[in-house]
């Protein structure tokens, strides 16, 4: 279910009286279509969540720890300027459109009262925060700007005044009464023409509502149906193709299974969206580092394939070889100017060979090119290799990097970003940041049943300092097998075996198998790790380890996580 004017109309009668004569007192915009503004209300904080993203437009109350960037865009400085110690002095959605009307009392810098309204429209690609006054209605600064020529039906530009944007006509489910609904159904004696005339519903709501009146074509069926949406619950529902959706009614005439249900409908809400949102966060913010890792890979990726050629040619060298011997044997009958000869190959019981000659050159030197070749091959092999080992770990690298990604939190980029630019692969920022000084609190931590604390690394930098700084000697360390993935470490001298495999899981979800079965993981003390000089952020040697097959299970692995 998508965030129609039913659900909103829902979500407002559990957030309104929450939020109400509540005091705004910081505001942050965290990625680029992301508001998040907190109130301050009988001693306690709450947080709110717009979303004016395409894909998932949305507002909700959420107990994300959302990380406020360093530098705050122009659109937050000025809802700084306007809203910050401003109170929410009610809360309005327009009919039962997608638009939701925050209404903020403040003083400005005259200590004169000022009426503001925060508008939200949740309206796919042209979502929008406004923020305007209530007096004049003039814009004072809107989260995206448009183009007259983007946007022909209103001006979207500070300063212009505020218009509602075109609506789809129809009827408000919630202002009817019986006598309403029998002179309606004398003109649509269908149930689907019916229902058809009817706004704020998304397809999910209309084919049950659709439903239930096909079922019972009366006003109380009618009243049953909207009556849901007074009295909202949160649901999620998985289809038959294994979509979630979310649900403030259970309905009966979709053909859905029930995963979970929660009296509070924001709480099952921040929970629906929490992953969705987290990786839509960790996307905007790894975009630039994404480009970098995969650019990296392909080059390597093309170099390992042009070095492993050049190394099948040169182990198969012998060919020229043979060829410089056969013609020192026959000198003789190789004669000045000749383009080619074939001799008897006494390596393949004197079958003819084809040998090319320059005849630029006399028989001798065509003869000495030959073995010249064969010795500038045999040569390059070490150094191919060499070149192949570098090629391999710099591409096991950055596979390492993208794992991280895959694996992030939005607040855990900036330190992947760092890492790039220290290794050389970004630019440095002028941008005058402080570096954030890696501790137990910045790792993922996670408990064992029997109360065994388990520390996993968010990247290569924490990685490092994971095994060699942070771990005792006697701790186990955990990685899977040849793949990419976190430093795990179990704080524990001798492991049962059902801590080895608890832990075992931990670390194959952390890694590039996490969505495999039987996944292999290595084990072994801290005190047989070591990083070898000069060696890539996050890679590490290590001898007498032990292994461990294990299918990790995000359910499972995720109860075990402390922060």
């Amino acid at each position: 279910m998508s965030f129609d004017g039913l659900f909103i109309h829902s979500l407002l009668i559990n957030l309104t009286p929450k939020l109400l004569k509540a005091k705004l007192t910081k505001i942050y915009q965290p990625f680029d279509n992301d508001l998040v503004l907190n109130f301050r209300k009988d001693r306690k904080n709450k947080k709110l969540l717009i979303s004016a993203n395409a894909q998932n437009p949305r507002f909700y109350l959420t107990n994300e720890n959302i990380v406020n960037p360093d530098v705050a865009p122009t659109f937050v400085m000025v809802l700084r300027k306007y809203l910050e110690g401003s109170v929410l002095t009610d809360v309005k959605q327009i009919g039962v459109e997608r638009i939701i009307n925050f209404h903020f009392s403040n003083r400005n810098e005259l200590g004169d009262e000022v009426q503001l309204i925060l508008s939200v429209e949740l309206m796919g690609k042209h979502s929008n925060v406004i923020l305007y006054n209530a007096t004049d209605n003039k814009i004072i600064d809107l989260l995206k700007r448009i183009n007259p020529d983007e946007n022909r039906a209103r001006l979207l530009l500070p300063k212009a005044t505020y218009e509602l944007p075109p609506l789809i006509e129809g009827l408000n489910g919630f202002d009817f009464n019986q006598e309403l609904f029998e002179d309606l159904k004398k003109k649509y004696l269908e149930p689907a023409d019916f229902v058809k005339q009817f706004n704020g519903l998304d397809g999910d709501d209309r084919r049950e509502f659709l439903g239930y009146l096909e079922d019972d074509f009366s006003f109380e069926s009618f009243k049953t149906f909207f009556a849901h949406f007074d009295h909202p619950k949160g649901y999620v529902l998985q289809t038959p193709k294994h979509k979630d959706k979310f649900f403030v009614y259970l309905p009966y005439h979709l053909d859905l299974n029930l995963i979970s249900s929660n009296d509070d409908v924001n709480a099952a809400l921040d929970d629906f969206y929490k992953e969705q949102a987290n990786r839509q966060w960790v996307r905007q913010k790894s975009k630039q580092i994404e480009n970098v890792v995969s650019n990296e890979q392909k080059k390597l990726s093309k170099k390992l394939i042009k070095l492993n050629k050049q190394l099948d040619q040169a182990e198969n060298s012998e060919s020229y070889r043979i060829k410089g011997e056969l013609l020192n044997t026959y000198l003789h009958e190789v004669k000045a100017g000749m383009t080619s000869i074939s001799l008897p190959n006494y390596y393949e019981n004197n079958e003819p060979l084809k040998i090319k000659l320059d005849p630029a050159l006399s028989p001798a030197r065509n003869a000495q090119k030959y073995f010249t070749r064969y010795q500038k091959l045999r040569n390059s092999i070490k150094h191919i290799n060499e070149q192949l080992r570098i090629t391999q770990e710099n591409l096991d690298y950055f596979d390492s990097v993208q794992t991280a990604i895959d694996n992030a939190e939005p607040q855990d980029i900036d330190a992947i970003k760092d890492e790039l630019t220290n290794q050389g692969y970004l630019k440095k920022q002028n941008t005058h940041q402080r570096k954030k000084k890696i501790t137990e609190k910045t790792l993922n931590e996670f408990e064992l049943e029997n109360g065994e604390k388990v520390l996993v690394g968010k990247n290569n930098y924490q990685n490092d300092w994971l095994t060699l700084k942070k771990a005792n000697k006697n701790d186990y360390w955990f990685h899977v097998k040849n793949i990419p993935g976190s430093h795990v470490i179990l704080q524990d001298s001798n492991p049962s075996e059902t801590d080895i495999k608890q832990v075992a899981e931990i670390a194959a979800y952390f890694s590039k198998a996490k969505h495999s079965a039987h996944v292999p993981v290595d084990y072994v003390q801290v005190k047989r790790i070591k990083k070898p000089n000069g060696a890539k952020p996050g890679f590490v040697i290590y001898t007498g380890q032990h292994s461990i097959e294990v299918t990790p299970v995000e359910e499972e692995v995720l109860s075990k996580r402390i922060h």
